[in-house]
């Protein structure tokens, strides 16, 4: 099967375009992370996914079907939103066998299915418990099982962790992640955690100003992010204005750079993730700077040094700790190899 694919997708409210000709293809068994800031356009675009919005030009295709215009109930979904929409007049096993109920699947196929997705979620024995006295986890994992009742040709969950605890949160990550690859289920969730995209996804689609800005493995997007904008999203980033002459070699903040070379770019900013800072002494290939700050986070230390009139920020190992102090001139070296010179 040819999997879920997006051709020239916009959706326009009056004049205000919330999505802009966004094109993309989701292979079966997919998990698809669609991460961005808030009104990016992100659940609108799953929205149309889903058949709650129509597109304004463009369509959408399940299977080698074109869907743009089928019914959402006709489009064999299973969907879990950010408030769960439990039933809470019925039971755990009522809930999830709902929409066996109304499809007329007989009593005792509904009840081996709900008893096959209970144990699949780890709640065997809570057909017959009140949805009310579930924890917050345990009703995550009946709406879970709800959307799944159905065997779904694509499941979308939008925003389905964002009223979790922060613990509990990363436990559902890992375990809804599970939960998909014993399944093989194609897989869409919206969400504006990268912590969580980066937990998840096979592939991460990062959404800003109604478009796609890049979509690649989490890996890619945090070690070779498109602009700038993505770096800064995708975890924590240094963005450091550069300028290069006609051999490649780097000058930043007016200091020429030995080793350092950037071939084919004249000007721009390299994106140098925190991890990558190297803090040494002060000589020529290495950028000068002043110690600002230091901060010790038990598993890290970030340091913050003010260069070139801006800060940058290095992170280390409590075992590789630097040897600094606040107001130390130090120096900074970036390898090239880590250094990613972003689109303008």
């Amino acid at each position: 099967m040819s999997g879920l694919i997006l051709s020239n997708v916009t959706k326009q409210f009056g004049t205000f375009k919330a999505v802009k000709d966004v094109s993309l293809s989701v292979p079966d068994g997919t998990f698809v992370c669609l991460l961005g800031p808030s009104g990016c356009g992100k659940t609108t675009l799953m929205r149309m996914i889903a058949g709650l919005d129509l597109p304004t030009t463009g369509s959408v295709a399940l299977g080698g079907e074109d869907i743009t215009q089928i019914p959402t109930h006709k489009r064999n979904l299973g969907m879990v939103f950010q408030s769960l929409a439990l039933f809470p007049h019925l039971t755990v096993g009522e809930n999830i066998a709902y929409a066996l109920r109304i499809r007329g699947i007989d009593k005792a196929e509904q009840k081996k299915r709900v008893d096959e997705l209970l144990a699949m979620i780890h709640l065997p024995g809570f057909a017959d418990r009140s949805v009310g006295k579930l924890s917050g986890g345990q009703r995550q994992r009946v709406a879970i099982a709800r959307a799944l009742a159905i065997s779904p040709k694509l499941f979308l969950l939008d925003e389905p962790l964002s009223a979790l605890d922060a613990k509990l949160r990363e436990a559902m990550q890992v375990e809804l992640r599970q939960l998909q690859q014993r399944l093989g289920i194609t897989t869409i969730v919206v969400t504006h955690d990268q912590r969580e995209a980066m937990t998840m996804a096979d592939t991460v689609v990062v959404m800003n100003g109604g478009e796609i800005r890049q979509a690649a493995a989490p890996v890619d997007i945090y070690r070779r992010p498109a602009d700038s904008f993505v770096a800064d999203f995708i975890g924590s980033t240094n963005l450091i204005p550069f300028q290069a002459d006609d051999r490649g070699q780097a000058s930043i903040f007016g200091s020429t750079i030995e080793g350092f070379s950037l071939v084919g770019a004249k000007a721009g900013t390299i994106s140098v993730r925190p991890e990558d800072v190297q803090i040494v002494t002060e000589d020529a290939s290495s950028v000068t700077g002043t110690v600002a700050f230091i901060r010790d986070l038990g598993g890290t230390v970030e340091t913050f040094i003010e260069a070139g009139g801006q800060q940058i920020i290095a992170v280390a190992s409590p075992r590789a700790r630097p040897d600094v102090t606040i107001g130390q001139t130090v120096g900074l070296r970036f390898d090239p190899e880590t250094s990613v010179v972003l689109a303008r």
